[in-house]
């Protein structure tokens, strides 16, 4: 074979390694920009849900805070009712009590 037919079969060889490395590239970047918006999706969902789940906790938080004023004052009543029934008599520890509170 002649040298300009060489030639033209390593410019080919060239152009065709050129056009496949072009494109592993390009499949590679696409393939990385869908890995970076799934991530940015998972950030997102991420920051729903622990925002969510601080809100469920100030919401626990605040129905803990009015059940222990309930019993507190549930404990209250009785101890007025105690106080009040003629039939019961109060000791000194339940004054006590009473005093502390």
């Amino acid at each position: 074979m002649d040298t300009w037919v060489w030639i033209v079969i390593a410019v080919a060889v060239v152009v065709v390694v050129a056009l496949m490395i072009g494109a592993a590239r390009r499949a590679r970047m696409r393939r990385l920009e869908e890995q970076r918006g799934e991530a940015r999706e998972l950030r997102q969902q991420a920051e729903t849900r622990a925002q969510e789940a601080d809100e469920r906790r100030a919401a626990a938080e605040q129905m803990a805070q009015r059940a222990e004023a309930d019993r507190r004052e549930a404990e209250l009543t009785a101890q007025r009712a105690n106080e009040v029934d003629p039939d019961v008599e109060t000791t000194s520890a339940d004054e006590e009590e009473r005093a502390r509170s």
